[in-house]
C-alpha cells in the first residue's frame, strides 16, 4: 500500500472497459470499472469467449472515435502555428499564451471519452 493510498489520495485511473477516469475516494479495494454499464458490458464480453477483441482494448462508437481524431487534429493544427510563430519570431507572450493552449490541447486529447 502506498502512502498516498493511506492518506486516502489516490491517483486517477482508467476504467477497465471505456477508459474513463476514475478517481476513488480512498477507502476500500480499487474499482475496475466507472459505472455498472461498463461492469455489465465488461462481463458479457468476457462470457461470450467468441470475440477477437483482446481483454486490454478500449472500445470506443464511430462518434467517440471521430471526436478523438478531431481533438488529436487540432493539437496538431495547434503545434503547426506554434511552430510558424517561432520562426517569425512571435513576442514572448503570444508564444507563452500558445503554449498554454497547446498544453490545454493536449491534456484534452489524453482523454478517450
Amino acid at each position: 500500500m502506498t502512502t498516498a493510498d493511506r492518506l486516502g489520495t489516490r491517483k486517477p485511473y482508467a476504467c477497465a472497459w471505456c477508459g474513463r477516469e476514475i478517481v476513488d475516494s480512498g477507502s476500500g479495494r480499487r474499482r475496475r470499472y466507472c459505472k455498472q454499464a461498463c461492469r455489465q458490458r465488461a462481463y458479457e464480453s468476457r462470457s461470450s469467449g467468441d470475440t477477437s477483441v483482446p481483454d486490454d482494448a478500449v472500445v470506443l462508437s464511430s462518434h467517440q472515435a471521430t471526436d478523438l481524431r478531431d481533438r488529436l487534429f487540432a493539437l496538431r493544427c495547434g503545434v503547426e502555428d506554434l511552430d510558424t510563430a517561432l520562426r517569425e519570431g512571435a513576442e514572448h507572450d503570444e508564444l507563452t499564451a500558445m503554449s498554454r493552449d497547446l498544453l490545454s490541447m493536449a491534456r484534452e486529447a489524453e482523454r478517450l471519452r
